[in-house]
This record gives structure tokens, C-alpha cells and sequence, in this order.
């Protein structure tokens, strides 16, 4: 099983519901390693919407790959496992300064079956996003 991050949108503090205009779905960020922030590097952060941090990180990219001789490659190649590594949690770096509060860690095989179990433990959201689960 994986673990995974809930955060709720700005706005709805953890005892809370939103109003029915405002309804905004939660986020759930997997723990671990993403294959795919190693293949994409920060176009990956830029598909989830952490500007900032992909701009950081194609520059850095930018500037490793400028070095002269093998090694601009070697620590280009690096930066990218150490990126791997660490893109979810520059996901909940880039939550977190947009005011999304962490609300729940979860269990699930994906992130429908932690919903589920979101869901389960939190039954007064499940009105709000009944459509995510019928998803």
C-alpha cells in the first residue's frame, strides 16, 4: 500500500465545510519516487502547477549543463534522481504557499482507494465530493 497526502483547498479548515459554491476538490499526493520527474524534470512540476519550483529547477538544470566537459552531464544526470525523489514534496511546498492545508495522510493502493478511505474516516466530506469518487 501507499501512503498519501490529503490537502484541502484554501479557505476550509479541517472541522469545516465549505459553502456549496465553493466546493473545490482535495488533493492527494503520493509518497515516494516519481519516474516521471526523473524522465520530464521541471516540465513535470510546471504539468502540476508548481511554477516556481520547475523555474528553480530548470535553471539549475540550465546552469549544471553549462559546465564544461563530462561533469555539467554527470551532475545534470544527479540532479534529476535528487529530483525524482523530491517532486512530491515540492507538490506540498507549492500547496502549502497557496494555502492548501494538510489535512490527512492515507493508505491506499491509488489514489481512488484513498479516497476512499479519506472518505471513510471523514464521512462529513462525502457530500462535497461525492463526484470525485463516482469519477
Amino acid at each position: 500500500m501507499r501512503s498519501w497526502t490529503v490537502h484541502l483547498p484554501p479557505g476550509t479548515a479541517r472541522g469545516s465545510v465549505p459553502a456549496a459554491g465553493q466546493i473545490q476538490a482535495p488533493i492527494l499526493i503520493p509518497e515516494g519516487f516519481s519516474l516521471w520527474a526523473v524522465i520530464f524534470g521541471p516540465f513535470w512540476l510546471f504539468w502540476h502547477r508548481a511554477w516556481l519550483a520547475g523555474l528553480v529547477v530548470l535553471l539549475g538544470l540550465v546552469a549544471l549543463n553549462l559546465l564544461p566537459g563530462p561533469y555539467g552531464t554527470a551532475l545534470a544526470l544527479a540532479a534529476h534522481l535528487l529530483l525524482g525523489f523530491q517532486a512530491q514534496d515540492l507538490r506540498r511546498w507549492t500547496l502549502a504557499r497557496g494555502g492548501w492545508t494538510l489535512a490527512h495522510l492515507v493508505q491506499g493502493r491509488d489514489a481512488e482507494g484513498a479516497l476512499a478511505r479519506l472518505l471513510q474516516a471523514e464521512p462529513r466530506l462525502l457530500p462535497l465530493y461525492a463526484g470525485e469518487v463516482a469519477r
